[in-house]
């Protein structure tokens, strides 16, 4: 992609996204995810139905009558994007593929946070940390990540979700809202995430096409592994074989929504031809 068709493609998203996290994300995302703590911000003369607890006994001698402090929530955070490049995200049976959805949720997360002067960082992973940009604020460090997000090249196709989350827990010190975005075809990265849910504030995004969750009959089909490169024939006449198939499907999906359920963090599911704008939107509103 030379570089007047990427900025061309970063400038589509921006204004896509952007739309969408201004009008409809932006308080959403502000009553979703609250600011770190208090902090005291002044002092002012007790009015009634004030807290007594909150009464400044300091300032109350010194002035021979009450006053409480006054706190304001400590808003600023930190956004971490977690996004899946192997090789299975370069699928889709219907106009667009995983990876085009999952950058477009990931630029609306991303504006939706500088909106609220939050910072913003990024972890590309495969079966390996691939590419990893420190949280920063502002519009041209959101502009950069949908560049990476459009431009990366993965040096793997496979994938390791359990090692991605033990390279973010090592290089992320403080709590921050972490958005897992994949389409989760992977298994054991349950006790990992369990340490990372305990530190950060974790949602599972999975973003799936619909022929991942049945096959039609084709006849025989030569399918490949977009992860491996494996060739093999299958024969989709056969029942056994498309039910076999829709059930690993949704084994995959019961352990991606148990393991994150019981580790305590988010979990949202989305098809490539659904409204992902809807989906975020009832997510934020659930735990609003």
């Amino acid at each position: 992609m030379d570089t007047k068709e990427l900025l061309k493609k970063v400038r589509k998203i921006e204004i896509k996204t952007r739309r969408l996290s201004d009008h409809i994300f932006g308080g959403e995302y502000h009553s979703t995810f609250k600011g770190r703590g208090m902090t005291f911000s002044e002092v002012r003369q007790y009015q009634f139905g004030d807290d007594v607890r909150s009464i400044d006994w300091n300032v109350t001698a010194r002035y021979n009558e009450p006053y409480v402090k006054v706190f304001e929530e400590e808003r600023e955070l930190t956004m971490m994007l977690m996004v899946d490049v192997s090789g299975s995200e370069l699928f889709g049976t219907t106009n667009q593929f995983k990876k085009e959805i999952i950058t477009e949720i990931s630029a609306t997360l991303a504006f939706s946070a500088m909106q609220n002067n939050d910072k913003v960082g990024l972890l590309l992973f495969s079966d390996k940390a691939e590419l990893y940009i420190p949280p920063k604020k502002g519009k041209s460090h959101v502009l950069l990540i949908i560049r990476e997000l459009l431009e990366f090249k993965p040096k793997s196709n496979q994938t390791n979700i359990a090692e991605a989350l033990k390279y973010l827990t090592n290089i992320m010190k403080k709590k921050a809202i972490v958005f897992v975005l994949s389409d989760f075809i992977d298994e054991g990265y349950e006790k990992t995430l369990k340490i990372t849910g305990n530190k950060h504030d974790v949602t599972g995004i999975r973003v799936y096409d619909e022929r991942e969750e049945n096959i039609p009959n084709l006849g025989m089909v030569q399918m490949q592994d977009s992860e491996t490169g494996t060739l093999r024939l299958v024969n989709t006449q056969s029942k056994k074989v498309r039910m076999a198939y829709g059930e690993h499907h949704r084994q995959r999906v019961k352990y991606f929504q148990e393991t994150f359920t019981k580790s305590g963090c988010g979990v949202l599911s989305c098809r490539v031809d659904e409204s992902y704008v809807k989906k975020l939107l009832g997510y934020f509103k659930r735990r609003g």
